[in-house]
């Protein structure tokens, strides 16, 4: 149902009919809002009528319209008559569809730090009675659940393998038809019809390859695999290419292939962790090469935690250079210490110390950002995760910005998100969020 927004002149109506505006804003409407005029006189017209029938005549008489008030309401909101209870206040209200829910010892009920006093008492009445656990999430200052921007990555997520994530979700669960993984109105044709031209171009699929480190080796495979199937490009290890002169090769099907673009999966911090023939054979990638690259290497450095200093937002956590750091903070368990361009969490340091940060001996390759607090709000069926959720941006050539597309999410039970900080925890890892069309 479509909802129209409410006119300048149907407000002056409103504000017309009910003569305390005119005296004064009055904000204090919790429960207490001024009352139009015709809530005034049906009030008072029916007192006055009470005190010449009498209560029970008076409310005989007015039976039918009792009733309907219960159809109005119901109209109202979309509900049935039947469905519809009125109660003297809103804590009366929460307290009886709270006593109706039937817990169990170990239950968990989670809500936030500024719930209303009263449903505060009803928690903890349930908590002594039956046993349940109650969990406070974690507010902002304005006691909303603000979303944070943990970081920016200028590379390469599982673009394909999401998108098989979405098709398997949505055969084994029911997921709402008005619900959807991508963004921005966008479907699976026109996703994969926009992933194609970014990452294949003009170019044949067979001349376009995704070069990634002993791919078949990484836990993010199954996306290369994916990629293969929907892009119709090849997956080509580092170690496998062909050099001559300026130009690459690959075998496809022991046939030597030219290399026009470059779907580029290899991350510089893991090159640097292999044996030194792979290492030597990575030298090329800095080498003029007659080829393009999507992205290029040197995006993950220009869009990545380096950016996140320059960032002043509600929704970015507080970020310095080390290196600019005027003094260390006082409240350290408020911070985390982390290196510029490393990869999956390697190097970070949560619980960071003085001595750690007098220890980092080149500090302009690291950060120190205003630690986050992660709300514990997705249920499980032992103990409920954190949730991160990272939106693949997709920008087109000669487009004036990037456009979000799709979506990976990410559960943690551990300090961090990421597979090593979770190796003894259950319901955790990757997953698939559904927006609200």
């Amino acid at each position: 149902m479509a909802i129209t927004p409410i006119t300048a002149q149907e407000i002056q109506q409103l504000r017309a009919a009910t003569k305390g505006t005119d005296y004064k804003l009055h904000f204090n409407n919790a429960g207490a809002s001024l009352p139009p005029d015709i809530v005034v006189e049906t009030v008072v017209g029916y007192l006055q009528e009470e005190a010449l029938q009498g209560g029970y005549e008076t409310e005989l008489n007015n039976k039918h319209r009792l009733e309907e008030v219960y159809t109005l309401i119901a109209q109202l909101v979309n509900a049935q008559k039947d469905e519809i209870a009125i109660v003297e206040n809103a804590s009366t209200a929460w307290w009886i569809a709270f006593s109706g829910v039937g817990f169990n010892k170990g239950d968990e009920v989670i809500t936030c730090e500024y719930e209303y006093v009263t449903n505060l008492i009803g928690l903890l009445h349930a908590q002594k009675t039956y046993g349940i656990t109650v969990k406070l999430v974690p507010n902002d200052d304005n006691g909303n659940f603000s979303p944070q921007l943990i970081e920016m990555q200028g590379f390469p997520s599982l673009f394909a393998f999401q998108v098989l994530q979405d098709e398997v979700t949505r055969k084994y669960f029911n997921i709402p038809d008005n619900f959807s993984a991508y963004l921005n109105g966008m479907n699976k044709a026109s996703y994969l019809s926009l992933l194609h031209e970014i990452i294949v171009a003009n170019h044949k699929p067979e001349e376009v390859i995704l070069l990634e480190l002993l791919p078949h080796q990484q836990k993010t495979r199954i996306d290369f695999y994916c990629t293969e199937e929907y892009l119709g490009i090849k997956t080509v290890c580092l170690t496998e290419l062909i050099k001559e002169g300026n130009d690459l090769f690959y075998l496809l099907k022991g046939v030597k292939t030219r290399v026009k673009r470059i779907y580029n999966r290899i991350i510089f911090d893991d090159l640097q962790q292999q044996s030194k023939e792979i290492q030597e054979k990575g030298k090329i990638l800095l080498e003029d090469l007659d080829v393009e690259w999507v992205p290029h290497p040197n995006w993950f450095y220009l869009l990545s935690k380096y950016t996140l200093p320059f960032l002043n937002h509600p929704s970015v956590p507080k970020t310095w250079f080390l290196n600019t750091l005027m003094n260390i903070p006082e409240d350290l368990e408020n911070y985390v210490l982390k290196p510029l361009f490393s990869f999956s969490g390697q190097g970070v340091i949560i619980d960071v110390t003085k001595e750690d940060i007098q220890a980092i001996i080149d500090p302009k390759n690291w950060i120190l950002q205003r630690k986050v607090k992660y709300a514990e709000v997705i249920k499980t069926p032992n103990v409920p995760a954190k949730a991160e959720i990272r939106v693949f941006y997709f920008w087109k050539e000669g487009a004036p910005r990037p456009i979000a597309a799709f979506n990976l999410g990410r559960l943690s039970k551990g300090k961090m998100i990421g597979v090593r900080y979770n190796k003894d925890n259950d319901w955790v890892g990757g997953t698939i969020v559904y927006f609200e069309k």
